[in-house]
């Protein structure tokens, strides 16, 4: 007992580790089809900023470097320069809604048709491997 940990503490440690490299991520896969959020304001601003900034500094690669001066720009701007930003980050939003619903609405209807295909690739998949798995029976038969 050198190291201090008992033989108990020791098995949990490695059933621990086994159970978490046996672990997938418990998010769900993301639909392409589904509308994407809409950029704050800030996010808006920095768009702009962006191309300024490199017009300024063309020699400038790192995205870190930008990222700060646009934070210290953007914390500087008075809420009447924010204005305009927070005017166009608010119609992206009403946009953004609004293609939600629609997105919704499909997701309601649609998804019969979707789960027939999918059943269809399993089965197709399913006898893909069975006859895959019948010619590796029939080459060892020749041996």
């Amino acid at each position: 007992m050198k190291g201090g940990k008992s033989k108990s503490e020791m098995k949990s440690a490695k059933l621990n580790v086994k159970s978490k490299a046996g672990k997938k991520s418990g998010k769900a896969a993301k639909d392409p089809n589904k509308p994407k959020r809409p950029a704050s304001a800030f996010f808006v601003f920095m768009e702009d900023f962006r191309e300024q900034y490199k017009k300024e500094h063309p020699k400038n690669k790192s995205v870190a470097a930008v990222g700060k001066a646009g934070g210290d720009k953007w914390k500087s701007l008075s809420e009447t320069e924010k204005a305009p930003y927070v005017a166009k980050a608010e119609k992206r939003k009403a946009e953004y809604e609004k293609n939600m619903k629609a997105y919704n609405k499909r997701q309601a209807e649609g998804p019969k048709d979707e789960d027939v295909e999918s059943e269809k690739s399993v089965s197709e998949v399913n006898d893909d491997e069975d006859d895959e798995e019948g010619s590796e029976d029939q080459e060892d038969d020749d041996e």
